[in-house]
C-alpha cells in the first residue's frame, strides 16, 4: 500500500516537474523581452489581432454552441449520434487537417468561389483567422454546455411552464442561469485556445506580416528567420495568457450550480 502510494506520488511530482521546468525555461528567457515586445509595432499588431479574432470567433462560438448543445440535451432526434459523432470531427483532427479541409472549401468549390465573388473571402484573410478558430473550437464547447444543460433537471423547466412560460422562457430563465458557470468557464477555455490557435489558421490564412499575423503565427515567422527576442517575448505572452485563463476557470468553472432564479 505505501509503495503504491508512494509511486503515484513520485510520477505525479515528476511530470509536475518537467512541465513547470519546461514553461518555466521560457519564462525565465522571455520574461526580459517583454519590454520590447511593448515598443514593437509587430508584436503589438500581432497581439491586437490575435484578441480581436479570439474574442470574434468566441463570441460566434457561443451563438452557435447554445442552440446546439439543447437540441441535443433536450430532443430525442432520429440519427443523433451520428449527428454528435460528426459534430466532433473538427475536435478529434490535427489542426493542420482541419485548416486544410477549409481552405479546399472556401478556396477551390463553388461555394468558395460564390463568397468570394460576393465580397466574403476567407482564405489568406482575418476572416479566415476567425473561421478556422471557429471551426476547431467549436465542438469543445458544445461538449461543455451539452453536459452542463444534461446536468439541469428537466422537470425545472416543466414548472416553468406550467406558470406561463413557453419552452424558450424557461430556457432562458430556469436552465440559462443554472448553467452560468458553465458557459463563462467554456468561453474563457475556448477564448484560450483561440488566442493559440495555429495549424488551422496557417493552412487557412496564411503567415502575412502585418495581415495575417497573430501570436502564434508571429512565434512561427520569426522562428523562420532566427529573431529569437521577438520569438521569445510572444510565447512568453502567450504563456502568460494560458496561465492566467487556467485560474481564471478554475474560480469560475469549480463553482456548483446555482440556486433556481425566482419564477
Amino acid at each position: 500500500m505505501k509503495l503504491f502510494k508512494a509511486a503515484n506520488i513520485f510520477i505525479t511530482c515528476l511530470v509536475l516537474l518537467f512541465i513547470m521546468v519546461a514553461v518555466g525555461t521560457v519564462l525565465v528567457r522571455g520574461l526580459p523581452h517583454i519590454p520590447f515586445s511593448l515598443t514593437s509595432p509587430e508584436l503589438i499588431f500581432a497581439i491586437r489581432l490575435s484578441l480581436l479574432t479570439s474574442i470574434i470567433s468566441t463570441a460566434a462560438c457561443l451563438i452557435v454552441a447554445i442552440p446546439i448543445a439543447y437540441c441535443l440535451a433536450r430532443y430525442n432526434l432520429p440519427g443523433q449520434s451520428l449527428m454528435v459523432n460528426i459534430l466532433r470531427i473538427p475536435l478529434t483532427l490535427p489542426p493542420v487537417v482541419s485548416g486544410v479541409c477549409l481552405l479546399l472549401l472556401f478556396g477551390t468549390t463553388a461555394l468558395g468561389k460564390t463568397l468570394a465573388g460576393l465580397g466574403l473571402r476567407f482564405v489568406f484573410t482575418v476572416q479566415g483567422i476567425i473561421l478556422a478558430q471557429f471551426f476547431v473550437n467549436l465542438p469543445s464547447l458544445i461538449t461543455v454546455l451539452k453536459a452542463a444543460i444534461e446536468n439541469v433537471d428537466i422537470r425545472l423547466e416543466y414548472v416553468a411552464r406550467t406558470l406561463g412560460y413557453s419552452q424558450a422562457g424557461a430556457f432562458f430563465k430556469v436552465t440559462l442561469p443554472l448553467i452560468r458557470n458553465n458557459i463563462l468557464a467554456g468561453l474563457v477555455l475556448t477564448w484560450g485556445k483561440a488566442l493559440g490557435e495555429f495549424g488551422a489558421v496557417l493552412m487557412l490564412a496564411g503567415a502575412t506580416r502585418f495581415k495575417t499575423e497573430t501570436l502564434p503565427i508571429s512565434i512561427y515567422l520569426n522562428m523562420a528567420t532566427g529573431d529569437m527576442e521577438a520569438l521569445m517575448a510572444s510565447a512568453t505572452i502567450l504563456i502568460l495568457i494560458a496561465v492566467i485563463t487556467l485560474a481564471i476557470f478554475e474560480r469560475v468553472g469549480a463553482k456548483p450550480f446555482e440556486r433556481l432564479p425566482d419564477l
